[in-house]
């Protein structure tokens, strides 16, 4: 039997009702999601924090239909308390083959360096949920507790037979604008994610100016703007920055970076070497990696990419394609600078314990602030 949610006095001395909704919508202990981190997040991450309390998250947004099916199932069997499940909103490809061909080839000496050979052509490795009839199909049918988006929003049509199935929304939101147009759409929760925020910025058009608000003003300008609830992240790793988030009135916290050490996460060795290491105390916006900004700890790639212009980089997933071949090649030879460690600002915070243990911890922490 799942617990009510249980709040420290602190953080429901104002506004008390809005601080519980996403807890009382969910059945949730404590106001803190697990963020989905695609290629990171696993069932076992993902129960393990549920199980302790709070909301754990998967990303289906890199699977097939099939696999996300398998995700899904693997989850649930491990727990039976809310999940979130996750899916990539982001625009229809236009192809630009030129484009297309210069830059595979300005990374034709990279490739030389690891013996190996680039690829003929980009590719379309993520399917966008747009469309996507199939995957449509999958969440039906599985109706997790929520289902969050990022990059953007699903149809009108797709997004009223997700909640008659009463499946509760979360949407990823930069700015202002992407919070009214979240809540005009009908969604229930909005994500703000601050410049802070480790991994791909939830930007709706990738192309428009990124207003980089800081997670502390974002929370504070979408709660004055809209009417929706909000759920802080970007650069939130401890108690402290829990209880910061909650007073300044967001109703729950969203955390990714903090979670990356667990070792029920997905991460490899080069990539928790790489966030337990000095060089964590930079990371960088960059778009070279997939194609789309996203923030990075300060690798080879990022250094090797820093010159090129934003118009030079093919879109988002096709420059994911290449680099993830680059990352491929250059680890085969003992390299690992060139793969996607994506983490926030507060990367260097990041702890190694059990997912349930640094739940805990994390509640310890905000309850005796």
């Amino acid at each position: 039997m799942l617990q009510p949610a249980i709040f420290p006095l602190t953080a429901i001395n104002q506004a008390e009702n809005m601080k519980a909704t996403l807890c009382q919508a969910l059945n949730l202990q404590y106001p803190i999601v697990q963020a989905p981190m695609a290629g990171v997040s696993t069932p076992e991450l993902a129960a393990a924090v549920s199980n302790a309390g709070a909301l754990g998250s998967i990303s289906v947004g890199a699977s097939t239909p099939d696999q996300a099916r398998t995700m899904i199932e693997k989850t649930v069997s491990l727990t039976p308390r809310p999940i979130n499940v996750n899916v990539f909103c982001h625009a229809p490809v236009v192809r630009d083959l030129p484009l297309e061909k210069a830059w595979i080839a300005r990374f034709h000496d990279v490739f030389s360096r690891y013996e190996a050979e680039p690829p003929e052509a980009l590719s379309e490795i993520y399917q966008s949920f747009h469309n996507n009839a199939e995957m449509m199909a999958v969440l039906l049918a599985a109706a997790p507790a929520a289902i969050s988006f990022h990059f953007g929003l699903p149809a009108a049509d797709v997004l009223r037979q997700l909640k008659s199935r009463g499946i509760v929304t979360l949407a990823s939101i930069t700015s202002v604008k992407e919070a009214l147009a979240a809540e005009a759409a009908g969604i229930d929760f909005v994500v703000a994610q601050g410049i802070e925020a480790g991994g791909h910025r939830g930007l709706f058009s990738p192309n428009e100016a990124d207003d980089q608000l800081s997670t502390f003003t974002l929370v504070q300008a979408v709660k004055k703007a809209s009417h929706l609830p909000v759920i802080g992240a970007g650069g939130i790793m401890d108690g402290a920055g829990i209880d910061a988030m909650l007073r300044l009135g967001a109703d729950a916290v969203q955390m990714g970076t903090a979670f990356i050490l667990c070792p029920e996460s997905a991460a490899n060795d080069a990539y928790r070497q790489a966030l337990k290491s000095k060089q964590a105390v930079s990371t960088v916006m960059t778009t070279a990696i997939s194609g789309r900004p996203a923030r990075c700890i300060n690798n080879d790639f990022c250094h090797f990419a820093q010159v090129f212009t934003r118009d030079s980089i093919p879109p988002y997933p096709l420059t994911y394609s290449l680099g993830k071949a680059i990352a491929a090649a250059a680890s085969a030879k003992g390299a690992h600078g060139f793969g996607a460690q994506w983490a926030g600002q507060g990367a260097t915070l990041a702890r190694e314990m059990p997912a349930a243990v640094l739940i805990r911890t994390l509640v310890a922490e905000w309850q005796a602030g």
